[in-house]
């Protein structure tokens, strides 16, 4: 894990880093004298304690800028002044440590941010795996791989199915129960004719699935589960 100080006093950098040492020993600690020099990184720290109050670029600033250059480190403000506490909250951060401030009171909101990069960690690399996961089909009495990020939805007629992808269709002879078992907590079966992609649903009632390309029957029964599971889809932020 990677931590950042930034503050321009030497003494408050010095005393910062020596702390989080105490509290995480196995950790990189990486002090920085100004926000310029935080945004001169390639690669930024997974934690930073940031100073609000700075000569130059201000801590809120460094934040800003850090956001739109796609960061997803856990900021800490650490500061004296109490008026910046909602803005804080347009930056994302964290949290907002409040001077004077105890040392279990550091510590405590250093474990906090840990947890909280690691689990964003393994939800990343989860929707990594998710964007690699693949099915093979036989069409035509060829082989044919499929990723399961690109169906849209798939309908079954006659014991054929149809993967709607966004630019064009595939079809081939095979059970639904076999497809809905490969595509995971990302799919839902609908009706028995229709297994959707969370992903592509824009609006839905107690008939419909209107998907980013056509729609999917919903069965009476299936409604409330669905809308549950599609509830629970959206808030992972998949």
């Amino acid at each position: 894990m990677r931590i950042g100080v930034c503050d321009d006093q030497r003494e408050a950098r010095e005393l910062a880093a020596e702390k989080i040492k105490c509290y995480v020993p196995e950790c990189q600690i990486i002090k920085y004298t100004s926000g310029e020099e935080v945004l001169a990184e390639k690669d930024f720290p997974d934690i930073l304690l940031l100073d609000i109050q700075m000569q130059g670029l201000s801590g809120m600033e460094t934040a800003r800028r850090l956001r739109e250059r796609g960061s997803r480190c856990s900021i800490i403000f650490v500061t004296a002044i109490e008026d910046c506490v909602f803005e804080a909250f347009d930056v994302e951060a964290f949290h907002y440590l409040l001077k004077p401030f105890t040392d279990d009171k550091l510590g405590e909101v250093l474990q906090k941010a840990i947890r909280n990069q690691e689990d964003r960690m393994v939800l990343e690399e989860q929707k990594e795996k998710k964007k690699s996961q693949c099915i093979i089909i036989n069409v035509g009495g060829e082989h044919m791989t499929v990723r399961l990020q690109d169906i849209v939805y798939a309908e079954v007629f006659n014991r054929k199915i149809t993967l709607h992808m966004l630019e064009g269709d595939i079809e081939y002879y095979g059970k639904m129960k076999d497809l809905e078992a490969k595509t995971g907590d990302g799919f839902y079966r609908t009706h028995r004719a229709f297994l959707v992609n969370f992903k592509y649903v824009r609006k839905y009632d107690a008939s419909f699935v209107t998907m980013e390309k056509g729609r999917a029957l919903i069965a009476k029964q299936n409604y409330r589960e669905f809308v549950k599971r599609y509830l629970r889809y959206n808030s992972r932020g998949d």
